[in-house]
């Protein structure tokens, strides 16, 4: 066997991730992933729904060894993303209010990576986009702990961490893994309005309202909107009733804060109607840096729809009138559904044409 390439040591990593901006960086070996069976046991269950490239290549996602010929070592590192929900109708979860987490991580595990492929070494960088199993890492990369939410708690940040990983020939120091502290909480298991988690460390993506409202493409199941709430983007309810949220603090990347430029920019005292009302090209400019944009105009309208059947007034109908005659049959099925749902709360009877 080779010897490791030789290059900046664990310490010089983590001491280079904190002048970078990063709040959390660790370092586990590159042996395959603890959980390969569990995952892959998860998949074929279905419970990854639409989200099929997690069924591809099993066995490169549980091996990062795969992935990158001759690597040793994995450099997780991470962002605090936490900010108050900021006031007004319709929720967006708090890692999409201000720009793309993919962009700002990505630029500063390049930056972070530079130092490793300079010295000799080779890496890859991934920011959510990669066959990596990125919290069953940081867990064993010592940074936090996959909890019965199957989200990712650290001690001092909560569960408000966005991560990225570099798979390296580096031979590092490894960190020790974080323990379990969830003890006997169940909160985010009652908590979630979906029952997505049906267990503890147990998740039916295909009921969590963030992959309903972000990663599936066609119609919502009517027997889980009126669940959806006035969520419009995502879910952050297991996150906000986690004990160790009470140790959250405010992000230090500013752009991460809803702001000007930010998902909820514009709305004036209404972020429902402005969102409804919006052009393609308004979309496309406004969610340019956003993670919304995948979501596309078309679920993104469905989603307003959504949670204006759950939560809006008269004074929505007439938005929602002309959301029933849009161009897209999506957007047209979820605004017809809001208008029954807005109705029947009123007592008015349903057009005939609906």
């Amino acid at each position: 066997m080779n010897a490791p390439p030789t290059g900046p040591d664990a310490a010089a990593i983590k001491a280079r991730a904190r002048v970078l901006g990063f709040d959390v960086c660790g370092i586990t070996s590159a042996d395959p992933a603890r959980h390969a069976d569990f995952y892959r046991q998860w998949t074929a269950d279905g419970k990854a729904g639409e989200m099929q490239w997690l069924n591809r290549e099993p066995e490169r996602r549980t091996d990062p060894r795969l992935v990158l010929p001759g690597a040793r070592s994995l450099v997780v590192a991470g962002l605090n993303y936490w900010q108050p929900q900021p006031q007004g109708r319709g929720r967006i979860a708090r890692y999409a209010l201000g720009e793309d987490y993919h962009h700002v991580l990505l630029e500063k595990l390049e930056a972070l990576a530079a130092g490793m492929t300079g010295a000799g070494a080779t890496a890859k960088v991934y920011v959510d986009t990669g066959p990596v199993l990125e919290k069953p890492l940081a867990e064993r990369a010592g940074i936090g702990w996959q909890g019965k939410s199957t989200m990712l708690i650290h001690t001092k940040l909560g569960p408000w961490l966005l991560l990225g990983e570099i798979i390296t020939s580096l031979e590092l120091e490894p960190d020790a893994p974080q323990k379990d502290h969830c003890g006997s909480c169940t909160r985010c298991i009652e908590a979630c309005p979906t029952g997505a988690i049906t267990g503890p460390y147990q998740l039916d993506a295909r009921r969590c309202i963030a992959y309903l409202t972000i990663e599936l493409k066609g119609s919502i199941p009517e027997e889980l909107r009126p669940l959806i709430g006035d969520r419009v983007y995502g879910c952050d309810e297991c996150l906000e009733v986690c004990p160790w949220n009470r140790f959250a603090q405010t992000t230090r990347e500013s752009r991460f804060l809803a702001g000007p430029g930010s998902a909820r920019a514009g709305e004036g005292n209404d972020l429902l109607h402005d969102l409804l009302e919006i052009s393609q090209p308004e979309f496309k400019r406004r969610f340019a840096r956003s993670p919304i944009l995948r979501v596309k105009r078309r679920g993104l309208l469905r989603n307003v729809c959504v949670v204006l059947g759950n939560i809006g007034t008269a004074a929505d109908l007439p938005a929602l009138e002309r959301a029933a005659l849009h161009e897209e049959p999506l957007v047209r099925e979820h605004a017809a559904w809001a208008l029954t749902q807005i109705r029947g709360r009123l007592g008015q009877p349903l057009p005939t044409s609906l």
